[in-house]
């Protein structure tokens, strides 16, 4: 009786076989990264000034604020800038307090007393006659501005040059893969990405100092070249020739 219970649990017992899980070898890639450079006037200056104000009272702060702004735009308008090409870009109210005083260690502190006021009012004009940038420099300065935070230059049409970069950098890219294929004697089967980026180096401007010593004639400005750089990287799978 016990060897038929025995055969019953032998036979009742399921098999169990196990697959071989053939896994694909990794392909094997090669990574190449390029820049291109593209050099090119700017046609576009971008000048940031403004005006603070200090007073007892911010309803003085505003008003004296206001009026020496009022005068700025006004001079802007000589100047033929169009509206639409200026833009205030801060307009803050930052409250003055008094300076906390030495107080024994034992009395608790006042609360902040509130003193006066500066109203800031930052603009920035998009100048398109290059010729004018000193002027108005100069001229904004002359009408009561008396915040220089800086200038910087720009393209109109900034996208048709990184495309040029763009281009650029992906033939030398293409370039550095087929010479690396070549020297590690692998063949390029085919592109698996690409990923591309950019970006325009500016040259740098100090000009605070200079447009706020400014007194008699054009501040002297120079616009330089501005490099539109963009990037290129490819991956490609490679295979033994």
């Amino acid at each position: 009786m016990g060897i038929i219970w025995l055969l019953v649990l032998v036979l009742g017992v399921p098999t169990m076989t196990w697959a071989h899980d053939e896994t694909k070898p990794e392909t094997s890639t090669l990574t190449v990264s390029e820049t291109g450079t593209v050099p090119h006037a700017p046609d576009t200056a971008f000048v940031s000034f403004g005006l603070e104000t200090a007073s007892k009272s911010l309803a003085d702060a505003q008003k004296r604020n206001g009026t020496v702004m009022s005068k700025v735009m006004d001079r802007l308008r000589d100047l033929q800038i169009e509206r639409e090409r200026i833009q205030t870009s801060s307009f803050t109210v930052s409250p003055q307090y008094r300076p906390p005083s030495n107080r024994p260690m034992d009395v608790s502190p006042a609360s902040p007393e509130i003193i006066g006021y500066v109203v800031s009012n930052m603009v920035t004009v998009e100048i398109r006659a290059l010729d004018k940038v000193g002027t108005v420099i100069e001229e904004v300065l002359k009408a009561g501005a008396n915040t220089f935070q800086g200038l910087h230059w720009g393209l109109r049409e900034e996208q048709s040059v990184r495309l040029s970069a763009l281009k650029q950098a992906a033939a030398k890219a293409r370039e550095k893969a087929s010479v690396l294929g070549e020297a590690l004697h692998v063949k390029l089967v085919r592109v698996l990405s690409v990923n591309e980026g950019g970006h325009v180096v500016r040259p740098a401007v100090a000009m605070a100092r200079m447009a706020m010593e400014a007194s008699a004639g054009d501040v002297p400005i120079s616009s330089g070249e501005l490099k539109i750089e963009a990037t290129v990287t490819l991956v490609y799978e490679i295979a033994p020739k």
